[in-house]
């Protein structure tokens, strides 16, 4: 009687390759390869303390270690000594509770009860000299009224200045360029009263543009920051369009769009959520207050900017080169350690005032 044929069993490739950062998984080294071209892992990351895994943004790593679909073994590790508003896992609950008196901000003063560091602020051209250092960080924040027939187009009412020790450098009522037709006041607290003896707008502009360059020249401002500020603001491209205002983009820092402060789909996370997620507190409860704001979204900063990332030397791998394919394993030389993220990370200023120094 005739046997059946038989099919030989073939062995299934079952390796599976990992990447070290984010560690998806991946069935040909060539995919992993893609991945880490265009995931831009890097030592700036924000990285889960209990597994190491990177994550593109906060919101993913609070997802990754809180939320309904988290791993267990660092769910239940953050939930005993992790820290809800910067995320950190500390060594021991009692180290944890010293951090939290850190970590664990209070709101700031209202305006209204806050003396301005120097009404008449001025720079000597020719020395530089001011009343703030050498490129140190200024957040800004701005109060818009509605103009137009429908009060529809946001003209800037009020804007203040803060400095990093939370000083208030500048703050004035500004008379809008338009007849105002909403003043918005449940949420502005702004009337007609405030804006009868506002200053004008070019003058604004001028008084605000004389502190952040601290008596440094526009070009070199440009080049390099020189003595220029740090502009720290949320939604600062909108703020500088109301003010009708340039200034450089290497010396924005915007908590709107900061990629590591953003929601996993990228979208851009209200100043009143952010401040309660990372400070622990409320704001913008009944009026907006500017100088709360302002000093919410300089503390903000501050937090992101005094992270330690040890880094090595740091090479941008581009999202296509020819070079990977003399390389008889280009994986190793794509670790994360090695690579930059796709955005400038805030941590850098930090350690560009200590070369300067």
């Amino acid at each position: 009687m005739e046997q059946p044929y038989e099919v030989p069993l073939q062995t299934l490739n079952t390796t599976r390759h990992k990447c070290s950062a984010c560690y998806k998984q991946y069935n040909k080294k060539e995919h992993l390869i893609e991945h880490m071209k265009t995931s831009n892992h890097s030592v700036h990351d924000p990285k889960c303390g209990a597994c190491n895994k990177h994550c593109k943004s906060f919101e993913s790593l609070r997802e990754h270690i809180t939320g309904p679909l988290s791993k267990a073994n660092c769910s239940s590790i953050f939930a005993e000594r992790g820290c809800t508003l910067c995320l950190k896992i500390c060594g021991s609950v009692d180290s944890l509770n010293e951090h939290k008196e850190m970590c664990h901000l209070t709101t700031p003063r209202p305006i209204d009860t806050v003396e301005m560091l120097n009404s008449e602020y001025e720079v000597d051209i020719s020395s530089g000299n001011g009343s703030i250092r050498s490129q140190e960080a200024v957040a800004i924040d701005c109060e818009m009224v509605g103009c137009g027939s429908d009060g529809s187009l946001d003209y800037c009412a009020r804007v203040c200045l803060v400095d990093e020790e939370e000083r208030l450098i500048f703050h004035t009522y500004v008379q809008p360029q338009l007849p105002v037709t909403d003043y918005r006041y449940e949420i502005t607290g702004i009337t007609e009263e405030n804006l009868r003896d506002a200053m004008p707008l070019n003058e604004v502009r001028q008084r605000i543009l004389q502190i952040l360059y601290n008596g440094e020249s526009i070009a070199r401002a440009r080049l390099n920051g020189g003595r220029a500020n740090v502009l720290v603001g949320h939604n600062l491209a909108h703020h500088l369009d109301c003010l009708v205002m340039a200034y450089p983009d290497r010396l924005l820092r915007d908590t709107a769009t900061y990629p590591p402060l953003m929601k996993t789909n990228f979208v851009s996370h209200s100043l009143k959520y952010l401040t309660k997620a990372y400070l622990g507190y409320d704001i913008q409860i009944g009026f907006h207050d500017p100088y709360q704001d302002s000093v919410s979204v300089m503390r903000l900063y501050k937090r992101i900017r005094s992270q330690d990332h040890l880094m090595e030397e740091t090479t941008r791998v581009p999202n296509s080169s020819p070079s990977f394919s003399s390389i008889s394993d280009p994986w190793k030389s794509m670790t994360h350690e090695k690579m930059t993220p796709n955005y400038r990370c805030w941590c850098l200023d930090s350690r560009e005032a200590v070369q300067r120094r």
